[in-house]
């Protein structure tokens, strides 16, 4: 066993205190400071010494300009400095997450469906928001998601990231136990799809407490990993609560096949809340940025009508008593306006015999100098009132015939959860070799629907493979490519779209 090293020696940096050591890696160590002004504890990363090469500095620097374009996403470690030490060392000033992460977790801890749920929706809101900014992360596992002091995770370490132009998707340092089997090849070759795996296989991890192709008191080295992930399927968590569309989410994302897989993180993640759904869970909303379009008489972006659905749980205020003499009178809460359905049409105007009459809200009291101050205030109130009854009416008129918020509930979808089906995989797929060497594969479809196709390919131990699709169930092979042995895996496609998770595969 390597001895542990001891921690590099902290800076010296104006204006923070060192407090302790919060971790030691390959490259760099993270310290906690305590900064000066303004007063709070901060992570801070430091070099190390004989790591100061050119193309680690660069890897640093990198790191530091991307965190930085990423830092206002609430899942994504913000990012408040990047400078040079007195000593030479290149250090990042980052926001401190003290609760444990979630590779002290996941070990030692039986994290509950839901919570891998909410986590799951978060990251891959802050997975796409990188995509959408041109940026490839590379190293997603439980090691680099922290986690904030209100409990969010935080996805760190942007260190070997890459941006998705041409040439981009190179491995460099990545952690096999959660790396695509494309990122493996010999000449691998990743996009926003290998993302995609390695958050899968992070949330697998969480689930299953072990790496995704851990096999426990087994042969768990770097080769005989590489090989699973190439070749075996995706076993099971082995957790009877985890229920079968949440594993097979899991199964399409960590597809052998990238085609295969969801198309960006945000399908995942849009996934993983419709399992939200069907446990009749609370839905955890996509944080990502909504394109607005300027409307005719502002400047600023018009809120999407579909956007105004999203509600939060109504928090009731008992009435309050009057505020002893000399104090301010506290805020008082009515109930919900009812508007009909019809009113709460866009650009619907009720003629003026028809517009609803708002509950009276008192008159002003008559005080010397703020009695006109008093009445701005009650008709701001008003105002208030109208525009809170119009809302929640557009939010009952577009999600009638859901299920009513239940207590405890925080967030409904962004985007309307639909409830599909998981398309199943074929059974009985066997090959049949003829005397020219030729192989048939054949196979049946359990649940046959209307315009049913197949995806089907010759797995490889490396490089991606050429994915076909036909019509029925079976596909011959020459000699030519069948080989000695020749194995190949096939997926139900439905004419919507949707497709196997999890292929099928057999060999002859």
């Amino acid at each position: 066993m390597t001895a542990r090293r001891e921690a590099s020696a902290p800076p010296a940096l104006p204006g923070y205190e060192h407090v302790r050591t919060l971790g030691l890696g390959g490259f760099a160590d993270v310290f906690l400071y305590r900064q000066d002004l303004p007063r709070r504890e901060v992570a801070v990363k430091v070099l190390l010494a004989g790591s100061l090469d050119d193309e680690v500095r660069q890897r640093f620097q990198t790191e530091a300009n991307l965190m930085a374009q990423l830092s206002h996403h609430p899942s994504i470690v913000t990012v408040y400095q990047a400078s040079i030490a007195a000593d030479g060392r290149p250090y990042l000033v980052m926001e401190y997450c003290s609760r444990p992460g979630l590779a002290e977790r996941y070990r030692v801890e039986r994290i509950a469906v839901a919570e891998v749920l909410r986590i799951g929706v978060r990251l891959a809101s802050a997975v796409e928001t990188a995509h959408r900014a041109g940026i490839l992360h590379r190293d997603i596992k439980p090691a680099n998601v922290l986690t904030t002091d209100f409990g969010w995770p935080a996805l760190a370490d942007f260190g070997i990231a890459a941006t998705t132009g041409h040439g981009a998707g190179v491995a460099v340092g990545m952690s096999i136990p959660w790396s695509p089997p494309e990122l493996l090849a010999e000449h691998p070759r990743g996009d926003e799809r290998s993302d995609v795996y390695s958050l899968g296989a992070t949330l697998y991890s969480l689930l299953a407490g072990r790496t995704p192709f851990e096999i426990p008191g087994g042969q768990n080295g770097a080769q005989q990993l590489v090989a699973r992930i190439e070749r075996q399927p995706l076993p099971s968590t082995g957790r009877d609560d985890v229920p079968p569309q949440l594993q097979a989410v899991l199964e399409r994302s960590m597809a052998k096949v990238p085609a295969l897989r969801f198309g960006s993180a945000a399908e995942l993640g849009r996934a993983l809340q419709q399992v939200e759904a069907e446990l009749r869970l609370p839905v955890t909303p996509l944080d990502l940025l909504d394109e607005g379009v300027p409307g005719p008489d502002a400047g600023g972006p018009v809120i999407d009508v579909a956007d105004a659905t999203r509600l939060r749980s109504i928090v009731a205020i008992p009435d309050a008593q009057p505020a002893p003499a000399g104090e301010q009178e506290p805020t008082r809460v009515r109930g919900p306006v009812t508007v009909d359905a019809q009113r709460a049409r866009p650009g619907f105007v009720a003629p003026p015999e028809q517009a609803p009459e708002l509950p009276s809200l008192g008159e002003p009291e008559p005080v010397e100098d703020s009695s006109a101050r008093r009445g701005r205030t009650v008709a701001a109130v008003a105002s208030a009132a109208v525009v809170l009854a119009a809302i929640v009416a557009i939010a009952t008129a577009a999600t009638s015939g859901r299920d009513e918020p239940r207590p405890g509930d925080t967030d409904f979808a962004q985007e309307p959860v639909t409830h599909q089906a998981v398309v199943p995989a074929p059974h009985t797929l066997k090959g049949e070799r003829a005397q020219d060497g030729s192989v048939r594969f054949t196979w049946v479809n359990p649940d046959p629907q209307p315009d049913d196709a197949y995806l089907w390919s010759v797995l490889q131990v490396t490089g991606e493979p050429e994915i076909e699709r036909i019509e029925e169930p079976a596909v011959t092979i020459p000699a030519a490519r069948a080989g000695d042995e020749v194995c190949i895996e096939v997926s139900i496609v439905r004419s919507d779209g949707r497709a196997t998770a999890q292929p099928a595969e057999a060999c002859a």
